[in-house]
C-alpha cells in the first residue's frame, strides 16, 4: 500500500492550509451555538389605532352602533369638522382613519340603496386594511339582515348586530419547544459544513493529483513493480478515506453540542445527507484536481468554487432572502439541494411519506451531480491518456 501512505504523507505535509479551514468552521460552529436565540412564541395582542368618526346622518341608532362597535376596536379622537384641522390630525398622525358617515345613510342603505361612508386615511398604512374589514364587517352585516328581515327595527337590527359580532374564535398556538432550538442550530451547523467541507476536499485532493500527475514522476510509476490498476485503487481508496476521515471530523463537534439530538431521526437525516454531500464534493473535488496545474491555480478554485456555491445556496445567505435568478442559478449546485433538504429536516416536527420523499429527492439529485461529474472526470482522464 505505498501509494495509500504516500497519498496521507501528502496531506499531512500540506495540512497548514486545510486546517486553516477546519479551524475557521469549529469558530464558526462555536459561535453559532453560544450566540444563536432561538425565536420565541409570543402572544398576539391586539393594538388599536386612533380614528375619527364623524356622523352627519343625525339620531340613526344603526351609525350610533357602528360608533361604539369601532370604539371597542380603535381610540375614537373628538375631532371638530373642519377641512384643516382634520388634515392637521393626519398629518401630525394625531388620527390615521377619518370615517364620515354622510346624511341619509342609514335609510338607504335599509332601502337597498347604493350608498357608502366616506374615508381619509394615512397613505400606506397598514392599519386602514383592518380599520376597512371592521366597517365591512358591520355594514354587511347589518344589510344582510335588512335584506332577509325587512320589518326590523333600526334598535333590533342593532341587537342583532350586537350579538352576532361579540362572537369570538379561540386560536391556540402549539409550540414544539426546545426541539426548535436544537434543530435550527444543528440546521445552520451542518449548512455551514458544506463550505468547510468543499474547500478541504478541494485543497487535498488537489494537493495529492498535482504530485501524481507530475508527468516525470508519472513515468517513473509507470516503470514501478506496482500494476497501474492496483495504484489507481489505492489512489480511489485514498480518495475515499480522506473524504471520510474529513467528514468524520467535521460532525464530531455536533455530538458534543447537540448531545442526544443527534440520534434522532432528525440527526440521522442530517448526518446522512452531509455524507451524501461528502460523496459529491468528493467527485467534484476529483475533477477540479485533474484540470488544475498549480498550486495556485489550486488555491484560487477552492475560494471562488467554494465561497460561490455557499453564497448562491443558501449558506451564508437563508434561501428564502434569496431571488429566484439567484436560485436557479443556484440548483445547478449539489450544495444548493443540500441546503434544501438540511433546511426541510431541520423546519419538520414529525415526518411523513410526503415531507420524507421531498428530502429523499434533493439527496438523490446531490449523488446525481456527482455520479455525472465522476463520469466526466473518468472521461477527460481516458481522453488524456490516448492522446499521450
Amino acid at each position: 500500500m505505498q501509494v495509500y501512505k504516500a497519498f496521507f504523507r501528502i496531506i499531512q505535509h500540506n495540512r497548514s492550509q486545510i486546517l486553516i479551514y477546519l479551524v475557521v468552521f469549529m469558530v464558526l460552529a462555536l459561535l453559532l451555538n453560544t450566540t444563536y436565540n432561538p425565536p420565541q412564541d409570543t402572544d398576539f395582542t391586539k393594538t388599536k389605532i386612533n380614528i375619527a368618526f364623524i356622523n352627519e346622518d343625525g339620531d340613526s341608532q344603526l351609525v350610533k352602533g357602528l360608533q361604539t362597535y369601532l370604539g371597542e376596536n380603535a381610540n375614537l379622537v373628538d375631532l371638530p369638522d373642519e377641512s384643516q384641522k382634520l388634515q392637521d390630525a393626519l398629518f401630525f398622525r394625531e388620527v390615521s382613519y377619518i370615517l364620515r358617515v354622510p346624511a341619509g345613510f342609514t335609510q338607504a342603505m335599509l332601502s337597498g340603496q347604493a350608498t357608502q361612508v366616506e374615508k381619509t386615511t394615512v397613505p400606506d398604512s397598514s392599519s386602514n386594511i383592518y380599520m376597512d374589514l371592521l366597517i365591512n364587517k358591520y355594514l354587511n352585516t347589518a344589510q344582510a339582515y335588512a335584506t332577509y328581515l325587512p320589518g326590523l327595527s333600526q334598535g333590533e337590527l342593532v341587537d342583532y348586530l350586537e350579538k352576532d359580532l361579540a362572537k369570538e374564535t379561540t386560536v391556540t398556538m402549539i409550540s414544539n419547544g426546545s426541539l426548535s432550538a436544537r434543530a435550527q442550530k444543528s440546521g445552520y451547523y451542518f449548512n455551514y459544513i458544506s463550505y468547510s467541507l468543499f474547500a478541504i476536499l478541494i485543497l487535498g485532493v488537489s494537493m495529492v493529483m498535482l504530485v501524481f500527475n507530475n508527468t516525470d514522476l508519472k513515468r517513473r510509476n509507470l516503470c514501478a513493480p506496482i500494476r497501474s490498476a492496483n495504484m489507481n485503487f489505492q489512489l480511489i481508496l485514498g480518495n475515499l478515506s480522506f473524504a471520510t476521515l474529513t467528514w468524520l471530523l467535521l460532525i464530531s463537534a455536533s455530538f458534543f453540542l447537540y448531545g442526544s439530538y443527534m440520534f434522532t431521526t432528525h440527526g440521522l437525516l442530517l448526518l446522512l445527507n452531509s455524507f451524501v454531500f461528502t460523496l459529491a464534493a468528493l467527485s467534484i473535488s476529483y475533477l477540479i484536481a485533474n484540470l488544475v496545474k498549480s498550486r495556485e491555480a489550486m488555491s484560487a478554485v477552492a475560494n471562488v468554487f467554494t465561497l460561490g456555491s455557499s453564497f448562491i445556496g443558501g449558506v451564508f445567505v437563508p434561501q428564502e432572502l434569496l431571488g429566484s435568478n439567484v436560485l436557479t442559478i443556484a440548483s445547478f449546485t449539489p450544495t444548493y439541494w443540500y441546503v434544501k433538504a438540511n433546511n426541510e429536516i431541520a423546519n419538520t416536527v414529525s415526518f411523513n411519506a410526503d415531507n420524507l420523499q421531498s428530502i429523499f429527492t434533493s439527496m438523490v439529485l446531490v449523488l446525481a451531480f456527482g455520479v455525472a461529474v465522476l463520469a466526466v472526470t473518468l472521461v477527460l482522464i481516458k481522453q488524456r491518456r490516448v492522446e499521450a
